[in-house]
Formats: C-alpha cells, sequence, structure tokens
C-alpha cells in the first residue's frame, strides 16, 4: 500500500509518504499544498488528511480535494478529518443550556464552547485565545477540555507547566540574548516598515501575514457538507467513520486517528471516507 498523509505536523507514520507546509522530521516533505499536490496521477492507494481542509479557503477546498482525486489509484481511499461542526454546534447548546439554569457551575464550560467555535477562525496572533486558556496556572474545567479536544490541550497544558517549571529555575538570559541576535535582520526590516507606515497600517500588516500562513479556519464542515464536496470532487459513497474504523487495511496500527492505547487523538472531529470508482 501507497499513503500519502497531507498536512501531518507532527503526526505522521514512516511508511507513508508525509507532507507539511513545515518539515519536523527526515520523514517529512516540506511543500505547500495551496500549490496543490506534488506527485503524478494515480499514485497512491490512500490519501489521508487530518484537519487541513478547514484551512482552505471554501472557493479553494474543492479544487484541493480533486487534487486528492487526481493522486488517487482506481479503487483508492480518501480519509478526511475535520472539526466536526455538527458535535461542536450540539455541544454549544448543551452548555447554553446548562448556563442558563446553572451559571456557577456552567459558565467555564460555555465559555470554552465559544471558543472552540469562534477562535480559530477570528484569531489574530498564534495560538489565539484558545493558547492562553490552555495556559492558565489552574484550568477550572481541565477535564472537560481534554475531553473535548484530546491529546492536543493535555500536551500544551503541559508543556506550559514545564516551561513555568524550567523558567523558575534557570536564567534564561544566554537564550533571550542568542535570540535576539537571530533576529536582528527581522529587526531592521521591521524598523524600516515601521517609519514608512503608520502604527495602524503596520498592525494591520502584521495580522494580515499571520492570517496568511494557514493557522486561521477557513470554513467548517458537518456531514453532509463534507460529503457532498467529496462528491463533487469525484468520489463515491462517502461516509462517516469513527477514528478506528476504517477501509484503509490495518489503519490503526499506523496511530494518526488513535493512540497506542485507543484513545482518539482529536475527538472533537469527523472522520469520513470515500473511494474513488
Amino acid at each position: 500500500m501507497k499513503a500519502l498523509n497531507l498536512g501531518c505536523g507532527s503526526r505522521f507514520h514512516p511508511k507513508f509518504v508525509n507532507i507539511d507546509a513545515v518539515s519536523s522530521s527526515p520523514h517529512v516533505l516540506a511543500y505547500d499544498l495551496q500549490k496543490g499536490i506534488p506527485f503524478p496521477d494515480a499514485a497512491f492507494d490512500v490519501v489521508y488528511q487530518s484537519h487541513l481542509l478547514e484551512h482552505f479557503k471554501k472557493e479553494n477546498a474543492l479544487d484541493f480535494l480533486k487534487e486528492c482525486y487526481r493522486v488517487l489509484k482506481i479503487s483508492g481511499v480518501i480519509r478526511v478529518a475535520v472539526p466536526d461542526l455538527e458535535q461542536i454546534v450540539r455541544a454549544y447548546l448543551d452548555e447554553l443550556e446548562k448556563v442558563l439554569q446553572r451559571p456557577e457551575e456552567s459558565e467555564r464550560n460555555y465559555d470554552w464552547m465559544l471558543l472552540e467555535l469562534y477562535d480559530q477562525a477570528v484569531r489574530r496572533r498564534p495560538g489565539g485565545a484558545m493558547l492562553e486558556y490552555l495556559k492558565q496556572d489552574s484550568i477550572p474545567n481541565e477535564a472537560f477540555v481534554c475531553q473535548r479536544i484530546g491529546v492536543e490541550a493535555r500536551r500544551i497544558i503541559q508543556a506550559s507547566k514545564e516551561r513555568a517549571s524550567a523558567s523558575k529555575s534557570h536564567d534564561e538570559r544566554p537564550r533571550d540574548y542568542v535570540a535576539r541576535l537571530r533576529s536582528i535582520p527581522r529587526f531592521f526590516r521591521a524598523r524600516l516598515l515601521k517609519m514608512i507606515l503608520s502604527d495602524e497600517d503596520y498592525r494591520a500588516l502584521e495580522i494580515g501575514r499571520f492570517r496568511s500562513k494557514g493557522e486561521v479556519h477557513q470554513w467548517m464542515y458537518d456531514r453532509y457538507s463534507l460529503g457532498r464536496i467529496l462528491k463533487r470532487a469525484g468520489f463515491q459513497d462517502p461516509q462517516a467513520v469513527r477514528a478506528d474504523e476504517s477501509r484503509i487495511p490495518g489503519w490503526t496500527a499506523y496511530h494518526l486517528d488513535t493512540e497506542p492505547d485507543g484513545t482518539v487523538c482529536k475527538p472533537d472531529s469527523l472522520f469520513m471516507e470515500a473511494v474513488k470508482l
């Protein structure tokens, strides 16, 4: 089986061809998928992508899925994982009903669901308000948040605690000095732009740079809309599946949607598969 993992981030398998905008491993090819998929027609038996499609503008998502169709062999399988708009909205409505009845018990969960709905679409800085929430010294509804977004939340919370601990026990000045040296060229570019632009225009430029880098969500999908766009791209028989369920042989052994213990990596996801006939 020849398999392709698009927008892999730090979750990849050496038996897949893994692609991301920035390579985090010798097993990951760096490539801008906005330019298409850099492989010939009918090159793969499987195309997999997780939390990637929502980063394409709505008007570009169909062309990207047609690229996925192009590189798949006949009878090949595409597997797509995206944030599940239906699940998020249902959870939001549940928390809304609860907070209206018992605000002192439910307000934190309600606030988190609003972040899930909107933050990654509107944020103007890396991580946005969700990252700020996860970096709190104490998260009163940590269990709820981890249940919602899984391993990702646990890793951010743990990393934040480790950084806080390290900052108390180590002198950070040498590292800061090196970082300043490395940023000199960027510093001079920024200084020149600040001389030319007004404060408002420079801030708009910084926001525009960030929002064009691919972190923000450009669209959201549910079972109906994801199945519909897969059909429009040429795929047949789109089906919503579980994280541990697949037409791909031996899927769970790759640990892309589940951990070795069976835990779902991104429980807020909609998983859908379709075939090229």
